[in-house]
């Protein structure tokens, strides 16, 4: 039980990189059992058959289930006022002069 139970937890940390989420837990769970129980299996093609088989026999899934809110914004979001770089990228050159000493090194 406890390689089991190791075997789950690094293949989680591996696949997902340590972003699991706790609702979606038991879907990775499930995930991870059905990779396991057909880990030697001799014909790989029928893995790829039997999961084909059973998304075909599993009803639609759709968008408004997966998200958490499924309702609309009360107030969309504003656009943004003003256009082009933000403040803090607008402001003068700086004041150096040994650069223009650099640049003009032919070294």
């Amino acid at each position: 039980m406890h390689r089991v139970a190791s075997l789950a937890k690094r293949w989680l940390l591996g696949t997902h990189q340590g972003s699991v989420n706790d609702a979606h837990l038991a879907s990775y769970l499930n995930e991870f059992v059905f990779r396991f129980n057909r880990r030697r299996s001799r014909s790989r093609g029928m893995l790829f058959y039997r999961l084909l088989d059973l998304a075909v026999g599993h009803d639609p899934v759709r968008y408004q289930d997966l998200i958490a809110s499924p309702r609309p914004r009360a107030v969309p979001p504003a656009p943004p006022r003003a256009r082009g770089h933000p403040p803090s990228l607008e402001r003068p050159p700086a004041n150096r002069p040994w650069r223009t000493a650099d640049l003009d090194y032919s070294g």
